[in-house]
């Protein structure tokens, strides 16, 4: 009856667009966290929405990174578990390749929302 029940909730970020340049090195994003007003504990990831956007008919190599582990993120916009369990305040980013002679490209609009537990 007194059982102590984890904090449930999400935040939203949006981040500086990424100028990728080089087809033999991946370009990151600024860290993405946890707003400072955000209240999150010693939550763990949920589930995770992503956003980017690229010129139409520019392909780019993308994944959602972790500390523990980088996820392939197959469309420009969509959402994973695969992440689930993972501490929520451990550092996340996003990282972006280039197929081998593309023209420089750059990502933006880049935006995560995060449901945690």
């Amino acid at each position: 009856m007194g059982a102590a029940h984890a904090a449930v909730g999400s935040w939203s970020t949006q981040l500086p667009s990424v100028l990728v340049a080089m087809s033999d090195r991946a370009s990151s994003s600024q860290p993405i966290a946890p707003p400072a007003m955000a209240d999150v504990g010693d939550a763990t990831i949920g589930r995770i929405y992503w956003r980017y956007q690229v010129p139409v008919g520019v392909p780019v190599k993308a994944w959602l990174c972790h500390s523990e582990q980088c996820v392939p993120l197959p469309t420009m916009r969509g959402a994973t578990s695969a992440l689930a369990g993972k501490q929520i305040d451990g550092p996340m980013h996003f990282r972006f390749a280039l197929a081998s002679g593309q023209r420089p490209v750059r990502v933006q609009e880049l935006q995560v929302i995060v449901n945690y537990q």
